[in-house]
């Protein structure tokens, strides 16, 4: 048998050995190297970049939201001011279970159904990382009984916060406004006015009415806390801090007594009323009936106030006084006399015979004067005196839609007045190019003769009529309508005044203005259509009523009230200045389906001069003043 013995080469092995030691030696060496050069690169060139990193975790900014300014009214009663409170406010990113966490924290903190439907509603309208109010104004022993309790809520925290209150109601809410959250559609148009920056922190701000109009003024700049924290995101300490500006305070022209008065006058009825001072352009009074209550939106209107709001059959969203549009009935009247004297169409002693109706040359259609039979003979006094429809349908005849269109245009009908609120609409006073364009179809003259008395395409809201009502008080001068006064600087204490200058001045013949002065003085004096509202009155005032028809009655038909549906009534309206030699206000009084002017709308108009000028009210109660039964003359 032959054996086989193997020999182990020793040195060879160590060679090996060695080989594989300094491959070793040299692969740790270079990931030395490597992490050396990594760790350079870190600590050395990088040292910056990542010092303003660990700074910045370790330093945080936060917002402090400015004080919202005040609003007065022009005798210095508040109408919007702010009020500090704690509220109980969920993270929805920060919870696993909503509704569990909800009705766990229900136990602790009372939180009602219309607390969770307003918390749905909010969820709906921001991002789930925001902080959302699920119950405001907390006392002091549910903040110290969820103090207590905190650690068993993660994503819930008590807060306080700045919340807005409107002391009056539903007192003048179309003119002040309300702040809701800032949504989606509201982010935008702050970033577009590079304005996002200032609204760091913000939750809410102006929706409607001047709330909304002078945003800008009333936000005012938000301010800065820079704090150091630590890992856990706790504050060791404040750095620095930068003050917030609160917003500038706002007085307005409105006399918010006289507006109380003014709605009150309404009663339960549907209308707007508006009141300038017709030297300055100061807005006096501004009803919108129904109201509402601006506080319901200041946490985020529930559902059920929502509903019953926005589904009323009697919209008290809708400001009728600055986007409801009425056909202005027989208040365009004095226009019309007057475009009658200036265009020289018609001179004061001349009259007609007033057979009840009128009809155009060539035609057998009639259109018919609210007078059966008519009023006999008709000059211009008499025409307003007694609103014959007659003499105007003549009239509108003679002058032709571009005569009218042109000269009570300059009254302001027919466009926005550029009060300093938003949402004006702008009215219609039609004229040929009008229609053309609108239905592609020519001007006929029997067009003209339904516009002669405010009425066909004739539309103006209640803010035009008074606009124009105040222009013909002044004399032709006009002032834009404006309700803030003064603008109170919150850095310097100072207050802006609001000076107006007047936008124009017509050119009319003072005898002419005096013709129809005197006619509208008599309207409220007995023969007048107005002369319920004007009896005992301790100075003189000028006024003209109207109505305004609803539904169109077929020819030869009889308007009878009591047999037409409440809502399908003519509406009533009441233009008027006080008192004559000097007037210190003019007013436009429109009564929603209130039948005739001289009943309705004149006597309130009549509380509201009453008030302003004698600092009283009238002997009869003021929720009467609306819906009288006694018997009156037409308009």
């Amino acid at each position: 048998m032959n054996r086989t013995v193997e020999l182990r080469n020793h040195s060879r092995e160590l060679h090996y050995f060695r080989l594989r030691l300094a491959i070793g030696a040299v692969f740790v060496l270079l990931l030395f190297l490597l992490l050396f050069t990594r760790f350079f690169y870190l600590q050395v060139s990088q040292r910056d970049h990542y010092h303003t990193l660990a700074e910045a975790n370790r330093i945080s900014i936060a917002p402090i939201v400015p004080n919202r300014g005040l609003i007065f009214d022009r005798n210095g009663e508040v109408l919007a001011h702010n009020y500090s409170a704690y509220t109980l406010e969920i993270v929805p990113s920060k919870v696993a279970n909503l509704e569990a966490l909800i009705n766990e924290l229900s136990t602790v903190i009372e939180i009602a159904a219309r607390d969770r439907k307003r918390f749905k509603k909010l969820m709906d309208e921001s991002k789930r990382f925001e902080s959302l109010p699920i119950r405001t104004r907390l006392s002091d022993v549910e903040v110290a009984r969820f103090a207590a309790n905190h650690y068993r809520f993660p994503g819930v925290e008590i807060k306080a916060r700045l919340f807005r209150q409107y002391p009056k109601g539903e007192i003048a809410s179309h003119v002040v406004g309300y702040i809701g959250r800032i949504n989606d559609k509201d982010l935008e148009k702050l970033e577009a006015d590079e304005n996002l920056a200032n609204y760091r922190g913000s939750l809410y701000m102006g929706k409607i009415g001047i709330e909304q109009s002078y945003e800008r003024e009333l936000h005012g700049i938000t301010g800065f806390e820079e704090m150091e924290t630590d890992a856990a995101g706790r504050v060791i300490r404040v750095i620095s801090r930068t003050p917030p500006i609160s917003g500038n305070n706002l007085t307005l022209s409105l006399d918010i007594k006289l507006q109380e008065v003014a709605e009150k006058a309404f009663g339960d009825r549907r209308g707007a009323l508006v009141a300038i001072d017709p030297t300055t352009g100061d807005v006096l009074a501004f009803v919108s009936k129904p109201g509402f209550d601006p506080n319901l939106f200041v946490d985020g209107i529930d559902s059920e106030n929502w509903d019953l709001l926005n589904n009323s059959i009697d919209r008290p969203l809708n400001n009728r006084a600055l986007r409801g549009l009425y056909p202005p009935g027989s208040t365009f009247k004095p226009f019309m006399a007057l475009a009658g004297l200036e265009l020289k169409k018609r001179t004061p002693q001349q009259g007609i015979s007033d057979p009840g109706y009128f009809s155009l040359p060539g035609s057998t259609h009639r259109f018919r004067d609210w007078k059966a039979g008519g009023h006999g003979y008709v000059d211009l006094h008499k025409s307003l005196v007694v609103s014959c429809d007659t003499y105007y349908y003549g009239l509108a005849n003679d002058l032709g839609i571009d005569n009218i269109f042109d000269f009570t245009s300059q009254f302001g009908l027919g466009k926005k007045t550029g009060i300093d609120i938003g949402g004006e609409v702008a009215g219609l006073l039609p004229s040929q190019e009008w229609k053309m364009k609108r239905y592609k179809q020519k001007w006929y003259a029997g067009d003209t003769i339904s516009v002669g008395i405010g009425q066909g395409y004739n539309l103006t809201t209640p803010l035009q009529l008074a606009f124009a009502t105040a222009i013909l008080a002044n004399k032709g001068t006009a002032f834009r309508p404006h309700l803030v006064k003064q603008v109170h600087n919150s850095r310097n204490g100072k207050a802006h005044e609001i000076v107006t200058q007047p936008l124009y001045t017509l050119n009319l013949n003072p005898d002419n203005l005096t013709h129809v002065q005197n006619a509208l003085i008599a309207v409220t004096r007995p023969g007048g259509t107005a002369a319920l509202a004007g009896a005992g009155a301790a100075y003189i005032f000028a006024g003209k009523t109207g109505t305004s028809q609803v539904v169109g009655m077929k020819q030869g038909e009889k308007y009878v009230e009591s047999k037409v549906q409440e809502r399908h009534r003519d509406h009533a309206l009441f233009v008027t200045y006080a008192p004559v030699e000097n007037p210190r206000i003019a007013l436009a009084v429109l009564v929603e389906n209130g039948g005739h002017g001289g009943a309705t709308a004149a006597p309130v108009a009549r509380l509201v001069m009453d008030y302003y000028l004698l600092g009283k009210l009238p002997e009869e109660a003021a929720a009467k003043a609306v819906g009288e039964d006694e018997e009156s003359a037409h308009d």
